[in-house]
């Protein structure tokens, strides 16, 4: 059997960083970690290709091999991965979805022979029975979830590992909360389940024998979903790992703010080597805090939160979003406000959206104040819901804190409060390659002379060297970031 797994390519959007991995010669931030997980999944002895299209081009050839074409996305890959639907058939080839996307909505995609729903865990050995005894269905779903113990090592032997800026990892899946416009608990659930601190190790060992340095992102719906077994086993074998292998990794992942309230917690964190967190912030108002089931972020000081956090030497990169129902009309300058002041430099902001599958979508639905499915890119300046606020007031006013926090004065005033609170660790910081390199001079030439603003990245450039020299090579590629945040918003 020959397969041919294809992940569809990433429209420019805030976190493809495009923009910035041209400074690195890079194509793309991170590898499609659930197709190459399915295909550690495929018996042993079938052939399989895997086409990453933010790296790789797909040619009529490559898909006409393939008795059967494994696809899968995400929201933001909808038209994308329609495109390729249409494309496969015309070609006469067999398809096979899965993934979030189809999961939520696979009513959307008419011309999928099979769709394995779900978590591949169950589903797909269904499928995998059904297809050798010659009668494989049109679904199959699973309102289970599996134990992640059993998940194979991804099968990384697909790769070019060099075409891209972090590869993926994944320790659990879950989580304890349930914000209404987030789709995590209806795909995977409120219980964090979780791998084995030697699963999770010898997955690292794998990449390291690959030959993997640099960055890993572990891509858990919220990392500290089980702090308990986080601290008792996970952190303490992989610090015990990163000593014994010389701190080859520094790690990127998802938490929620209350990662604040445990020191413990942060301190084991930081010396297993997690330098990036992301945090959904959401908003500074309290009332629609409450409306979207935050109860995480109330009754806190969320810019200390934050700013505990960065002194304890973990950058944080920030979610927030306009829209809410409670939203009251001076939101956008609060928004403003509370991001300058907690120094969260990569500050993502974005329009409510409404997931397929949420409580939020049900709601909407349910008060006729549905209007269409979502792209999935809540920063493309679409709307699929009647908000409560005047609809051109809203949009204006959420453009406004884009062209505001991006802006060249803005955004490096934030790097600056950001620079000062944070605490840089010991072990395994931004490295400095010849790739490092060569971007600082891209970005001279192209922050330095070309842009509007130049003067504001220079003052940052001598600021660092003068105040925290150390930290200079983080503040180049904190400056390149904005360079891609503000081509992005110029679609919007």
């Amino acid at each position: 059997m020959k397969i041919l797994l294809i992940y569809p390519e990433t429209p420019s959007t805030f976190w493809s960083f495009r923009h910035a991995l041209k400074f690195v010669s890079l194509r793309s931030s991170e590898p499609p970690l659930g197709l190459l997980t399915v295909a550690a999944m495929l018996p042993e002895h079938w052939e399989k290709k895997l086409i990453d299209m933010n790296v790789s081009r797909l040619t009529d050839k490559q898909i006409r091999w393939a008795d059967y074409v494994f696809l899968s996305g995400m929201d933001v890959h909808r038209q994308a991965f329609q495109a390729l639907i249409r494309r496969c058939k015309a070609l006469g080839a067999k398809i096979v979805a899965g993934g979030p996307m189809v999961t939520t909505d696979y009513v959307q995609f008419p011309g999928v022979d099979h769709f394995v729903l779900n978590e591949a865990e169950i589903t797909l050995p269904l499928f995998l029975r059904d297809l050798e005894a010659g009668c494989p269905q049109h679904i199959y779903s699973t309102d289970q979830f599996p134990d992640i113990a059993q998940t194979p090592v991804p099968l990384w032997r697909l790769l070019d590992m060099k075409k891209y800026a972090a590869m993926s990892i994944q320790y659990s899946r879950g989580c304890p909360f349930n914000c209404e416009f987030c789709s995590v608990t209806q795909l995977n659930g409120h219980q964090a389940r979780t791998k084995s601190a030697a699963q999770f190790l010898h997955e690292l060992d794998t990449l390291y024998t690959a030959g993997w340095r640099g960055n890993v992102f572990i891509v858990d719906d919220n990392f500290i979903g089980n702090k308990r077994l986080l601290k008792s086993d996970l952190l303490p074998a992989l610090i015990a790992w990163s000593q014994a292998h010389r701190h080859p990794y520094t790690f990127t992942t998802e938490v929620s703010i209350n990662l604040a309230d445990d020191e413990e917690l942060v301190r084991l964190l930081v010396q297993a080597g997690m330098r990036t967190v992301f945090v959904g912030i959401e908003t500074p108002n309290a009332a629609s805090l409450a409306e979207c089931g935050k109860a995480q972020n109330l009754q806190r000081d969320i810019v200390t939160s934050v700013k505990k956090l960065q002194r304890s030497g973990l950058m944080v990169h920030g979610g927030f979003i306009v829209g809410f129902d409670n939203d009251p009309h001076t939101i956008f300058e609060d928004q403003i406000r509370f991001i300058q002041k907690s120094g969260i430099v990569t500050a993502m902001v974005g329009l409510l959206t409404a997931l397929s599958g949420t409580h939020l979508f049900r709601r909407l639905k349910s008060e006729n104040r549905l209007l269409d499915h979502s792209t999935g890119n809540n920063m493309d300046g679409s709307l699929n819901f009647e908000p409560k606020m005047n609809r051109q007031k809203l949009l204006e006013g959420y453009k406004s804190v884009l062209n505001t926090i991006y802006s060249q004065k803005a955004y490096y005033e934030r790097v600056t409060t950001f620079l000062r609170e944070y605490h840089l660790p010991q072990q395994g910081v931004f490295k400095v390659t010849w790739r490092d390199i060569r971007a600082f001079f891209r970005s001279i030439w192209k922050l330095g002379v070309l842009e509007n603003g130049r003067r504001y990245y220079w003052k940052l450039l001598l600021y660092t060297l003068w105040n925290c020299p150390k930290k200079f090579s983080l503040t180049v590629m904190l400056a390149i970031y904005g360079f891609h945040f503000r081509r992005v918003i110029e679609s919007v």
